[in-house]
């Protein structure tokens, strides 16, 4: 490497994308930044920002949030960062590199990870109005402005980005299409049957998927604009805005123009060490490299390797880059799906193990070898155990690959901790971390938990999939080095959260305080606590109540400090600064005047409404000063709070049962109704969910809630343990044909029992697969009385039965309780001139521009000036 004497020798990249700042903290590692001037040519108008999380933006994040760029480290390197001025010309033989501000910068060595490019086919009228692609920030905010004026759209491409893309436009209140020319969607990720498990998903969430067909036309208006797509199979789709999200090209055109050797598909050669092979002073990284193994690498964790591979080789160090691990796990509107290895079984003599659950969209493949070697495999719905998985491939599992994709549940799964991990398995593909080092993050650097383990290996600090393994090893090997591994609730408790309970529950304590102050940590005591501990305490003091003697009611004294922000408000805050307000509905059965009522209060105070998944009326856009009025006017035609904003029981669902259908055997919507009536506000450690079906057909989905009650001609079968959301799991059967009596007795206890024993934030999905003992072991206190505790759970319930309040009631009857529900607190008739709506399909939604989301308009500086916000 050469430089100008005087002068230190000069490092130019081109392109400031995920790869490009990876590439720039490697450089930083090896010192280079110091020895060395670096320059960065950025087209973008901002930093590098995570762009695997796009999509997030439409869930309320800023570009800040997503910053994978701190300036600090821009500064303290010295690093000449200049965004917005591409590079637009090459001239290899004097080494210079042109901007588009006409800046002239003479390199030694030149990093080309200018990324990719939308592919868009070619289609007439494809550069019509209302036509996009999904790629970046900018793209983001052209498609939320113009979809202000659209209701329909549709996504040419249903790989990963189509389906975020899709996800976003029905997010924008958009009727929502997708249309993949192959016979199924994410055909490079998944196979039929993980295709069929997905695209059921996707359309019970309401989107319309169009397969096997391709875009022939995009029609427009006479005004320009989009008003449809002709298909291949002579259909035709309504549709008044288009995203293309048909794959990405290599963006190679900078390296073609300079004469660097580019592949016959695209992508600039590059040899193991990512050096150009046609100019030696030449790097290509990320997408817009073609790997000397043949392959454009897509996925950022390669791109992440070429990095650190192109930085190692410029600091004179051996390192290579000749192909990486395709594996990725993903959530696409929701769903989680997972590949790894070879997924689509293409190694010969292979064999497939299946488990597919249509109705749960539930589909895990894996593929072994003849010797029961696990070549690699496919998660939809349930991608729990891909960490675990993908570590294993390449090896024999411990267990037989039946077990390794039964769910929870159906079967006895095998439960792989990370002992059964050879060293030499990858935990973080993201950064080729394996276990051997995060062991040695341990036991030779010291490391004693995740975050410092993170620091020390990167692992984890990718697309975070590896975060729960990594855990796992961390604390696996603590233990196995004989240091006690500290369990407590957090930084204030050394007690795990089931040792509180019982403390709580014996010392009859009533307040936080006092906990804190007689069992906290010894330097917590005297302090303010902490957002962890707080609100776990709170929810214990409000399951105790009754018998501890304290205040049941969330808002009183102290537990009102504690409560996090929905329960502080005893409603739901939506993105905007707005409240949500669902009344209890028990069992989904309500009278025509309570509609009513429902639908005035919408009315009058302009509120969005929307029929919910728990047979529930949810009333969006209330603001802070409005909540009690609108509860007084609930309350007074006998509606009570549906505890929507609390970690308590939301809704018991129910078919109309035998009173209606031909095929109920057994009355279920009085059944729910009274189980509803019967927990309500029955605080726990996380959420409760519910459901009664009439019958084995089980239209109310009972099989996926917290307890859910299935009707026999004998009685009823009671399921523990089921989660409908992020991580589904069918529940378990815990005893069958009971009476109404022996249903309710054995709910009471079930429900007191985890309470007591979870810990914090765990549902009871999760919970029952934790406990020591399992299923069996909670069916031997719940139903045979193991502990001889019983008694005591149900003295619990009667308590918490006979001392329910509804706290809207509570609240509204309450002078002093009222005051706080204003947005300033000092000008109390002031409302938030943030919150506002716009109109759409004859109601109306947030208006939060994407990028001005909780920026204040300048207008409200001067109304709210000398106010304190609450």
């Amino acid at each position: 490497m050469t430089a100008t004497p005087g002068n230190p020798p000069t490092i130019v990249l081109v392109g400031h994308g995920m790869v490009g700042q990876r590439f720039l903290e490697a450089l930083a590692e090896r010192g280079l930044t110091g020895t060395h001037r670096v320059v960065v040519l950025c087209e973008e108008p901002r930093p590098a920002y995570d762009r695997v999380q796009l999509t997030s933006y439409f869930s309320g994040k800023t570009p800040e949030d997503l910053s994978m760029t701190d300036m600090a480290f821009i500064a303290e390197h010295g690093i000449e960062l200049r965004v917005g001025d591409p590079a637009e010309t090459i001239d290899r033989e004097a080494r210079k590199v042109t901007a588009r501000s006409g800046l002239v910068v003479d390199y030694d060595v030149l990093v080309l990870a200018t990324g990719s490019y939308p592919f868009v086919p070619p289609v007439p009228g494809k550069y019509a109005e209302g036509c996009f692609v999904y790629r970046t920030i900018e793209d983001l905010l052209a498609i939320e402005e113009y979809a202000k004026n659209a209701t329909t759209g549709a996504v040419v491409g249903g790989g990963l980005l189509g389906l975020e893309a899709a996800g976003a436009l029905k997010g924008l209140g958009l009727t929502s299409h997708i249309v993949e020319f192959a016979p199924r969607l994410m055909p490079v990720q998944v196979d039929e049957g993980g295709g069929a498990a997905l695209l059921r998903t996707i359309e019970e969430m309401g989107l319309s998927v169009h397969t096997g067909v391709g875009t022939q036309e995009i029609v427009t208006g006479a005004d320009g604009a989009v008003t449809g797509m002709k298909l291949s199979d002579g259909s035709e789709l309504a549709t008044d805005l288009v995203v293309f999200s048909a794959g990405v090209r290599p963006r190679d055109q900078l390296a073609r123009d300079c004469g660097l050797a580019v592949g016959e598909r695209g992508g600039i050669s590059v040899d193991e060490q990512c050096r150009t092979v046609t100019d030696p002073h030449v790097f290509a990284i990320g997408e817009c490299a073609l790997a000397s193994d043949g392959r454009v690498y897509g996925l950022v964790a390669p791109g992440y390797e070429q990095a650190e591979t192109a930085a190692a080789t410029i600091a004179d160090d051996e390192a290579s880059f000749t192909g990486a691990d395709l594996s990725t796990k993903l959530k696409l509107l929701g769903v989680d799906v997972a590949s790894f290895g070879d997924a689509h079984g293409t190694t010969e003599d292979c064999l497939d193990v299946v488990y597919s659950d249509s109705r749960a969209g539930l589909y895990k493949k894996l593929v072994v070898g003849r010797d029961g070697t696990l070549l690699g495999g496919i998660l939809v719905g349930d991608a729990e155990a891909y960490g675990t998985l993908r570590a294993f491939t390449g090896s024999v599992p411990p267990v037989s690959p039946e077990s390794l994709v039964l769910p929870a549940g159906a079967g006895a799964p095998a439960q792989l901790g990370p002992a059964a991990l050879p060293d030499d398995a990858v935990i973080c593909s993201c950064h080729n971390v394996t276990k051997g080092t995060i062991r040695g993050a341990v036991t030779e650097h010291s490391c004693t938990t995740v975050p410092e383990v993170k620091k020390c290996t990167r692992a984890g600090t990718g697309c975070g999939s590896c975060v729960k393994v990594l855990g796992q090893l961390v604390t696996a090997e603590l233990e196995a080095s004989g240091v006690e591994v500290d369990k407590g609730l957090c930084g204030c408790f050394a007690q795990t959260r089931e040792e509180l309970y019982e403390i709580v529950g014996a010392l009859r304590i009533t307040s936080y305080r006092e906990l804190l102050d007689r069992h906290g940590r010894e330097g917590a005591r005297g302090g303010e606590g902490c957002e962890v501990c707080k609100p776990a305490v709170g929810s214990i003091i409000a399951s105790l109540a009754p018998a501890i003697g304290a205040s049941g009611y969330v808002l009183d004294g102290e537990q009102a400090a504690l409560q996090d922000t929905n329960d502080h408000f005893l409603a739901n805050l939506q993105r905007n600064g707005s409240y949500s307000v669902v009344p209890r509905i028990p069992g989904g059965e309500i009278a025509p005047e309570k509609l009513i009522v429902i639908g005035e209060i919408a009315r009058d105070f302009g509120l969005y409404t929307k029929i919910t998944g728990g047979q529930r009326i949810d009333m969006f856009g209330a603001r802070v000063e409005q909540l009690p009025l609108i509860w007084a006017r609930l309350v007074d035609a006998g509606f009570e709070s549906g505890h929507a904003y609390g970690k308590s029981l939301r809704t018991v669902k129910s078919c109309v049962g035998q009173t209606w259908c031909r095929y109920g055997v057994q009355d279920s919507v009085r059944m729910a109704i009274d189980l509803e009536l019967r927990y309500r506000g029955l605080r726990s450690p996380h959420k409760l969910k519910s459901a009664v079906s009439g019958c084995a057909r089980e239209c109310a989905e009972a099989q996926s809630k917290d307890f859910g009650v299935i009707a026999t001609s004998n009685g009823w079968n009671l399921y523990v343990g089921g989660n409908g959301g992020a991580t589904p799991r069918h529940a378990d059967l815990l005893a069958q044909d009971l009476s109404d009596a022996e249903l309710v007795r054995l709910i009471d206890r079930f429900l007191m029992f985890y309470i007591r024993t979870a810990d914090k934030l765990e549902r009871t999905a999760t919970w029952l697969e934790r406990i020591p003992g399992g299923l069996d072991h909670v069916r031997d206190v719940v139903v045979h009385d193991s502990l001889g505790i019983c008694d005591e759970l149900e003295s619990l319930m009667r308590a918490h039965v006979s001392h329910y309040r509804d706290e809207w009631a509570e609240t509204i009857n309450d002078p002093e309780k009222l005051a706080r529900f204003v947005s300033f607190v000092n000008a109390p008739d002031t409302p938030d001139p943030v919150v506002g709506f716009v109109p759409e399909r004859d109601q109306m939604k947030p208006d939060l521009p994407l990028l001005d989301i909780g920026r204040r308009p300048a207008s409200a500086d001067d109304l709210l000036e000398g106010s304190t916000r609450r």
